[in-house]
């Protein structure tokens, strides 16, 4: 099991539902790779990317947190994912998107929808650093305190500066 210091960083991977091969597979990495630095994961906590990137953390001995869309209540299938640890019920549907940007010291965005392009902009207007690792949406987010790259190394790279620098707001 993977040691968590006592006031871990946090750091969020968004993407789609979706189910692409190679996105999946990024996120998969990205999940195992936060998790051996000893940093928490932060996912919408559903299937798709979402997953992908919770099970990599899991597979790692790592510690996942799943904002939920739905609450207790009104179950939804797919939420929380088999992978979560920390299932957060918001009951707030889209709107826990405002929570998965401004929890996390680092967002990093992969493919996604009008959730993952919501979640980067509140995250930037939040100033939480987001890295786009080939996410159409940063585009339509605007440049402005994005970080784009093009693989995993270079996500995780930057992520391991923005972490060590403190250039977190929170």
């Amino acid at each position: 099991m993977i040691s968590i210091p006592r006031k871990p960083r946090i750091v969020g991977v968004m993407g789609s539902r979706g189910d692409e091969p190679e996105a999946r597979e990024q996120a998969r990495l990205l999940g195992e790779a936060i998790a051996r630095r000893g940093h928490v994961l932060l996912t919408g906590g559903g299937t798709g990317l979402m997953r992908a990137a919770s099970e990599g953390a899991q597979v790692a001995g790592g510690l996942v947190i799943g904002i939920l869309p739905n609450d207790r209540q009104r179950p939804m299938d797919g939420y929380p994912n088999e992978f979560v640890d920390i299932a957060v019920f918001t009951g707030m549907y889209e709107g826990r998107n405002v929570i998965n940007a401004k929890t996390p010291h680092c967002l990093i965005a992969l493919a996604g929808g009008a959730g993952t392009l919501s979640e980067i902009v509140l995250a930037l207007r939040a100033g939480t650093p987001v890295i786009g690792l080939n996410a159409p949406g940063v585009s339509l987010a605007g440049s402005e305190g994005i970080v784009r790259v093009a693989t995993v190394d270079e996500a995780l790279r930057v992520m391991d500066r923005i972490l060590a620098e403190g250039k977190t707001t929170n």
